[in-house]
């Protein structure tokens, strides 16, 4: 069995997370009343176990704006109590006049690796996080991403399809930062005419080096794990990017309203299956281990 690296999970504490604490509110993966709780790396260790998983990422899960620090110490000593996770992706505030003092205080934690301001924008205020559609295009967002390269950190970018043409402009204006778009893309418009802009954004994207994609959170607009759908999902996306630019992550525990982590990695592996071996180690471990720069 090819071992895995988890690219992309949370834990939480219900305390340090305001959407969780106040009324519920829409949010873009739904109904959302069972995490409505912490969950500890206990948990989500229990929830992987037998499936092959030896290295995981944590990103980033929106505590306050201002708590940004506390929250990359927090996921830094319960890696140091246990061992998991592995590497950090962090929050800063690149729209900030100037990055650098969150970044230089986000460099005091070993494991921090990257950093993920999320800029997606949409029609459907229940998908909308980026304050405006073209916030990714901002000038000071193009400085301050480009200031990670200085850090040696890359940038988790989440956008949707009409975005990417702007977030291809972020990555060539920023070559020296490796991105890692968020979910594949997130694919939510299923029709002809989506799934087609969908992918143009997808080949636009690829044309720079300097991004990878990654597989995760293909349920989140479905709100279930759809085995056929993941497989398209999968199939796309490495057949533009390529193996060795895509990576496996399984946005636990948002997906565990739906699935089993059992469930999920078996319907990455049964998508990843008409690959070569070498195909399938690149998506499930060695393209996060690059990128996230991990210990072996």
């Amino acid at each position: 069995m090819t071992p895995v690296v988890d690219g992309h999970h949370h834990i939480w504490r219900q305390a340090d997370l305001p959407w969780l604490m106040g009324p519920m509110q829409p949010r873009i993966f739904g109904p959302y009343e069972p995490i409505r709780r912490d969950y500890p790396i206990s948990e989500y260790r229990a929830d992987l176990e037998g499936s092959g998983v030896v290295k995981s990422v944590y990103v980033q899960t929106n505590w306050p704006p201002e708590r940004y620090e506390d929250e990359a110490a927090w996921v830094q000593r319960t890696a140091d109590a246990t061992g998991w996770p592995h590497a950090i992706v962090a929050y800063a505030d690149f729209a900030a006049p100037e990055v650098r003092p969150q970044l230089d205080r986000l460099a005091r934690y070993p494991l921090v690796r990257g950093a993920r301001m999320q800029l997606h924008w949409h029609e459907n205020p229940q998908f909308r996080f980026a304050a405006r559609r073209d916030l990714i295009a901002d000038p000071a967002i193009r400085r301050n991403v480009g200031r990670l390269a200085d850090y040696g950190l890359s940038f988790d970018l989440q956008v949707f399809a009409p975005q990417m043409a702007d977030a291809a402009d972020l990555a060539e204006s920023c070559p020296k930062v490796t991105f890692v778009l968020q979910h594949a893309g997130m694919l939510e418009d299923l029709t002809p005419a989506g799934r087609a802009e969908w992918r143009a954004g997808m080949v636009r994207l690829s044309a720079c080096g300097n991004v990878v994609s990654k597989l995760s959170g293909l349920g989140t607009f479905l709100h279930r794990n759809d085995p056929a759908h993941v497989a398209g999902i999968v199939r796309e996306t490495v057949g533009i990017f390529g193996a060795r630019r895509c990576l496996f992550g399984s946005n636990f525990p948002i997906e565990k309203l739906w699935t089993s982590y059992a469930a999920l990695i078996e319907a990455y592996r049964d998508a990843l299956a008409a690959l070569p071996a070498k195909g399938q180690q690149a998506v499930l471990h060695d393209t996060a281990m690059s990128v996230y720069r991990i210990a072996p």
